[in-house]
Order: C-alpha cells, then sequence, then structure tokens
C-alpha cells in the first residue's frame, strides 16, 4: 500500500531537483540514472582510509618515530580547520558579531584541543628514542609549518608579524614584500653556529615564499582583526567577543609555542646540555614569547599584560617542573 505523505515528499524532492539540474542546463533523468547505477558509500572510501594510512614513512627503525609522524599529520589537519573557520570569516561579504563570536568560538576550540594533544609527544615518546631518530630528519622541521605561518596572516595586520625590533622601520605606505623580509620568525632560523640562515629556512622560503606574500596581500583588509574593527561599535565593546578575541591571541601566541618550548625543554636539555634542533634554530630565543611579542591584537591588552606577555605560563608550566 503506498504511503500518500511519501509519495508527496518523493514528487517535492523530484520537483526541486529538477528546477536545480535546470538551471545547470542538466537533464534530471540522466542524473538520477547515474544514481541508480552508483555504488553505496563506505566509509573506508569516504575518508580515503587506506591512503591515510600508509601516509607514514618512518626514516628509521624506530618504533617511537612513527608516533612522532602521526601527531605532526594531525597538528596539521587541526591548522587546516582552523584556517578553514578563519577563511569562513574573511570570505562573508557582511558578518556579524554573532556569526563572527560563533566561527572564532570554533578556532578557538581547535586550538585548544590542538594544545591538548600535545601531551601526545611526551607521554607517547621515549627521550632517548627521540634522540636518536631525530638525526636522521634533518633539516625538516616543524618550523617548516606552512599552516601555521597562513594562520598568523590571516589574523592580524601584516605589521603585528614583523620582528619587534624592526616594526618602527616600516609605514603605512610599505608593502607586504618589504615587511615579510623581516617577520619575526626568520630570525628563529638562524643557525646558532654562524649566524646565517638555515637550510630549515632556505628550503622554506624557496618552496612557500611567493605563496605567503601572496596570500599576505589578500589578507590585507580581510584577516580577522581588520573584520573585528568593520563591526558595528557596540560589537567592538562586547566583552564576550573580546574575550574571544584575547583567548584566540593567547592560545596563538603563548599556549601553542610554549607547549613547543616545554617539550623542548624537556626533550632537548639532556645533561644540562641544550641539544640543537633538528633545523639548527635558535629555539631558545625563539620559541619563548617574551622574547618575541608576537601579539595579534595589541589594543585589546593592557601595557602591563603587554609588558608581561608569556611570562606567567612560563613560570608555572615549565620553571616550576625544573625546580
Amino acid at each position: 500500500m503506498q504511503n500518500p505523505e511519501k509519495e508527496t515528499k518523493i514528487q517535492e524532492l523530484l520537483k526541486l531537483l529538477e528546477d536545480k539540474y535546470a538551471k545547470e542546463g542538466q537533464d534530471l533523468t540522466v542524473h538520477l540514472e547515474g544514481l541508480l547505477n552508483s555504488k553505496y558509500l563506505n566509509y573506508w572510501d569516504y575518508i580515503h582510509l587506506d591512503a591515510l594510512l600508509n601516509l607514514q614513512v618512518p626514516k628509521t627503525d624506530y618504533s617511537d618515530e612513527l608516533m612522532f609522524i602521526i601527531y605532526h599529520q594531525i597538528t596539521e589537519l587541526y591548522f587546516k580547520m582552523i584556517l578553514h573557520e578563519i577563511n569562513n570569516i574573511r570570505k562573508q561579504e557582511i558578518i556579524d558579531k554573532e556569526s563572527f563570536f560563533h566561527r572564532l568560538n570554533r578556532v578557538n576550540w581547535f586550538f585548544g584541543q590542538q594544545i591538548q594533544s600535545f601531551d601526545i609527544i611526551s607521554i607517547g615518546m621515549e627521550q632517548e628514542q627521540f634522540l636518536k631518530f631525530r638525526t636522521a630528519l634533518h633539516p625538516a622541521s616543524g618550523f617548516q609549518s606552512v599552516q601555521y605561518r597562513m594562520t598568523e596572516i590571516a589574523s592580524t595586520d601584516f605589521i603585528n608579524l614583523v620582528s619587534k625590533d624592526h616594526r618602527d622601520d616600516f609605514h603605512d605606505y610599505s608593502t607586504i614584500d618589504q615587511m615579510f623580509e623581516k617577520i619575526y620568525w626568520k630570525k628563529g632560523a638562524i643557525d646558532v653556529a654562524t649566524g646565517r640562515k638555515t637550510l630549515t629556512l632556505k628550503q622554506f622560503e624557496e618552496k612557500y615564499s611567493e605563496v605567503l606574500i601572496r596570500f599576505a596581500n589578500d589578507c590585507v583588509s580581510t584577516n580577522l582583526w581588520s573584520i573585528f574593527k568593520r563591526l558595528p561599535f557596540e560589537a567592538q565593546e562586547d566583552e564576550r567577543l573580546i574575550s574571544e578575541m584575547r583567548k584566540y591571541d593567547t592560545y596563538a601566541n603563548i599556549n601553542w609555542p610554549l607547549a613547543h618550548y616545554k617539550y623542548a625543554v624537556s626533550y632537548l636539555i639532556r645533561s644540562k646540555q641544550i641539544v640543537p634542533s633538528t633545523g639548527g634554530t635558535n629555539w631558545q630565543k625563539y620559541l619563548p614569547p617574551r622574547f618575541q611579542k608576537q601579539i595579534f591584537f595589541p589594543s585589546l591588552w593592557s601595557e602591563q599584560e603587554l609588558q608581561d606577555w608569556g611570562k606567567s605560563w612560563v613560570e608555572s608550566e615549565v620553571f616550576a617542573h625544573l625546580m
């Protein structure tokens, strides 16, 4: 016996499909026949499980290297989600306070999960194994994560990413290309022994400099800070939204780099001697936010907060455990 409600629903859907395909000059019957001949979707094909599980290719026989690779792949997927949400904000021609807040809240949730997941490194890897297999990774380094750099660029006015020692050298008419030469992270990729650019930095610049400069130019008026400043005045004064902005600034510029710093302290300091990073970067000066003073939204912080940037985290999470 036919179900009248079901029949009506089917007819409504067919009409909607016919209208949809007609707008594109398509024949509905062809697409319905294609649907009839299609196989059912399954989980493993939908997420490309076989390909995903074959993306881990260790360089050594140390078992913990697999964990190291998987974690960094997880990190890149988190950054892809973060960038996806930021770009959702950037792409909207008109965005209201609630939509901005909702997307930014997602970004913070992803970033928070990513920071917490860093414990995978400390729990899932033995120091002795790491110090052995890492020698096979030179000059590769997490420093070369382009998605992290894109996240920074999409978040703030580019001048805030310039090394703090050179920000006063630039003015409103300065170009992205000019400022890019003094972006803060280049200073962290100087070989500790020679004072020259590391191969890690040279590789990264060769592959991504043009990509990042092009992306930075696209973000001049569509980064998170510029969009926030275009919100109505009452939205910019909204304490809930300001709190979310400050949380994001904290996650990206204090908690994330210092999670790396805490890991570096525990893994790269052995018998009171500092072990160089795989890329030869000066991680002791590069990672601590109190040295870099990278802040996406400086006007949302007090002078004292800016002066003490990252200080309390280091005291509570690093040095307290070394006493």
